[in-house]
């Protein structure tokens, strides 16, 4: 059996009355995130969205497999293909998927099968989920393989608010137009397409 080794756990080990303060403080600035459906076209630097999905990677998972993986797309031709993609399932949603209390559920928002912001943020994240790995051609099983992508997820969304970035969980269901996009390999499964950015100055969300 292999025997794995340990180190010292060394936390940032606040004072007790800077652990209120901390959690307070988090608490206000995650309660400003918004989920929007409205961007800039401002451009956002490569390397910021590679930190943000590098501090989603530090997320716990089964087993640590760390079952996922993170498509970060610029390309204005594949946001293009995406959006068609994602817009022909859309109005198969609206027109018969989705049932009358869904639908109804959903007036609130003003949303509809047209998806521009698909276009017009200037990087789309497509989390992927994976059940099994291959490792030198053998099946790998991955574990509590929904329950590490969310929280992964999760991880993603507070980066994106500390970046000072808006996005939107987008689920475009069916989605796996996104693996053939994306050329992904058979053990991987469209989670999330999270489209990132800034917000218009006359950006609008539901009161």
């Amino acid at each position: 059996m292999e025997h794995r080794s340990f180190i010292s756990y060394k936390g940032l080990n606040y004072r007790p009355n800077k652990v209120l303060k901390k959690s307070e403080d988090y608490y206000s600035f995650m309660n400003q995130r918004r989920s929007l459906r409205m961007f800039s076209d401002r451009l956002v630097d490569q390397k910021v969205i590679e930190n943000i999905i590098k501090t989603a990677s530090t997320a716990p998972s089964g087993a640590h497999k760390q079952p996922w993986f993170f498509s970060a797309v610029s390309s204005s031709d594949l946001k293009s293909k995406i959006r068609v993609a994602a817009e022909k399932e859309e109005i198969e949603n609206y027109s018969g998927r989705m049932s009358d209390s869904w639908l109804k559920d959903l007036e609130p928002f003003e949303t509809n099968s047209e998806k521009p912001f698909l276009e017009i943020a200037p990087w789309l994240i497509v989390v992927f989920k994976k059940p099994f790995d291959i490792v030198n051609g053998e099946k790998k099983q991955n574990y509590y393989v929904n329950e590490s992508v969310g929280i992964a997820v999760g991880f993603l969304l507070a980066a994106i608010q500390n970046a000072g970035l808006v996005a939107l969980t987008h689920t475009p269901s069916p989605m796996n137009f996104l693996e053939n996009l994306l050329n992904r390999p058979p053990n991987e499964r469209a989670y999330l397409l999270i489209p990132i950015g800034y917000p218009p100055d006359d950006a609008l969300i539901p009161d």
